[in-house]
């Protein structure tokens, strides 16, 4: 669960001290938002494939050697809708789906929207393929418990760090820039 008085973690290609929604991109887990996590590792991994896909953007130069670790701390929670999933469960999974996938699952999106910051497991780079799998009906039909169980037993729940989606500007203002740490890569 998400802590009082607890240091999040942001991994980017660029510094970031003032987060901006604008520039969040759609189709992410929890959907738009800027993501931090508890783990300093998780933020510093997440560093590398910010850089590659800015690289593949042409947002910055091909082979940059080095990335950037914000923290941020938070000690006011009360004021905002939040909503931590326990586990990589069925909810979480649907969840997920949802704001990748976007079309048929609007009932879905739509019981998310209202909340300020979304948190839970992280998908990495090997739940990215179960989610796709699934996704993709390779385990059954989307939403099925069958399809369901198979996708959450391949996602290892228990070895997934966390991340938190701060989904507003309400969420963003609680977020108290610490320092940020250049990261070679």
């Amino acid at each position: 669960m998400i802590k009082p008085n607890v240091s999040l973690y942001h991994g980017s290609y660029i510094p970031v001290e003032k987060p901006d929604l604008s520039k969040c991109r759609d189709g992410k887990d929890f959907g738009r938002g800027f993501y931090l996590t508890t783990s300093r590792r998780q933020a510093e991994r997440f560093t590398r494939t910010a850089v590659r896909k800015a690289e593949s953007d042409k947002i910055i130069s091909v082979d940059s050697a080095e990335g950037f670790v914000s923290e941020f701390f938070v000690d006011i929670w009360e004021g905002l809708q939040i909503y931590e999933f326990a586990d990589a469960d069925s909810e979480w999974l649907h969840c997920v789906v949802a704001h990748r996938r976007k079309r048929g699952m609007s009932d879905e999106l739509a019981r998310w929207a209202d909340f300020d910051v979304i948190g839970g497991k992280i998908a990495n780079d090997h739940t990215n393929l179960v989610i796709t799998a699934y996704m993709d009906g390779l385990y059954g039909q989307i939403g099925s418990e069958r399809a369901d169980q198979i996708a959450i037993e391949l996602l290892e729940p228990k070895n997934l760090k966390d991340q938190f989606c701060f989904r507003t500007v309400k969420a963003l203002e609680r977020l108290q820039w610490i320092h940020t740490e250049r990261i070679a890569l």
